[in-house]
């Protein structure tokens, strides 16, 4: 295994623990049918494994699918569809996770500005459409015959017209560029901390403070397309309350299983890659003692690089 540097904390995965981990995760199939997938990882192909799923089982889905460009995930190649086939293929999937979500489920679809126009049409078939965020990913190198690439986006559905949304619980706290004070002068709606004159304002659906996982971060792993612990974080505490059951079908590096965990919730995540599972599943165990996210502390969301 390559040597990293010395601040480099970039996750680790040898080849014996891969396998170690790899032995844990579940795969499902007729003769293990009924059993129970709460707090699992499945090592398999997600189209095989949704029909295996109990009916009414998720309260909140967040999906990082592939996006539709040419992509290595392991020793799989996400190849780059026309836009209808790649419409096809987002609605073969989805049709099949609308029965195991509960009634009130919020549903939350990540995915680049090129496809971002098939989602809509797609999930609208089967959910309601609440909201788009739009997000920041400061990282990457410019272009140089086109405008730099740094927007994606989220699409937020629900299931009906009832659902979970804890706004208290994802309010951004931010520097205060007018301190009033009223009129005994008493901070008014602002306080202190750090020397830093702060308040708690709610979120938008522009998230402009979010860091993308790198080589320095605890977090960090070798997935190419790894979404923050911080930004899913504020997907899992706005939708869902401790105890519900988060699934994610593209689990990748396992960070919607990993921020569920250190939130209270259940999860279910499927991964067809051996070694994706692995990280997932040492990510996990490492959650037992570190529950630390980064960007988010006491309860509150701070602003990049506060």
């Amino acid at each position: 295994m390559k040597r990293l540097a010395p601040r480099n904390k970039t996750l680790n995965l040898t080849r014996r623990e891969e396998i170690r981990y790899a032995k844990t995760a579940v795969k499902v199939s007729p003769r293990k049918k009924g059993i129970d997938l709460t707090d699992k990882i499945v090592w398999q192909d997600a189209l095989k494994v949704f029909s295996y799923i109990p009916d009414n089982f998720v309260d909140l889905m967040i999906v990082d699918p592939p996006y539709n460009l040419t992509k290595s995930f392991g020793k799989t190649t996400f190849k780059q569809m026309s836009l209808s086939e790649y419409r096809k293929w987002f609605n073969h999937w989805l049709s099949r996770v609308v029965r195991i979500l509960k009634p009130n489920a919020s549903i939350y679809i990540c995915s680049d500005w090129k496809s971002s126009i098939v989602i809509p049409e797609v999930a609208g078939r089967y959910f309601k459409l609440q909201n788009r965020i739009s997000w920041e990913r400061e990282k990457g190198r410019a272009a140089t015959d086109n405008w730099k690439n740094c927007l994606e986006d989220i699409w937020f559905f629900t299931k009906s017209d009832t659902y979970t949304f804890n706004l208290d619980s994802v309010k951004v706290q931010r520097p205060v560029l007018a301190p009033y004070r009223d009129a005994k002068g008493n901070p008014k709606d602002w306080h202190e901390e750090g020397g830093t004159k702060v308040r708690l304002t709610a979120p938008s659906n522009v998230w402009t403070d979010i860091t993308i996982p790198f080589w320095s971060m605890a977090e960090n792993t070798e997935h190419p397309t790894q979404k923050p612990e911080k930004l899913i974080a504020k997907l899992i505490l706005a939708s869902s309350n401790k105890g519900d059951l988060v699934f994610d079908p593209f689990l990748g590096s396992g960070t919607t299983a990993v921020v569920a965990k250190k939130l209270d919730r259940h999860f279910l995540g499927i991964e067809r890659e051996r070694r994706y599972v692995g990280l997932s599943l040492k990510r996990l165990n490492m959650a037992e003692n570190c529950k630390t996210i980064q960007g988010y502390e006491d309860g509150v969301f701070k602003s990049r690089n506060f």
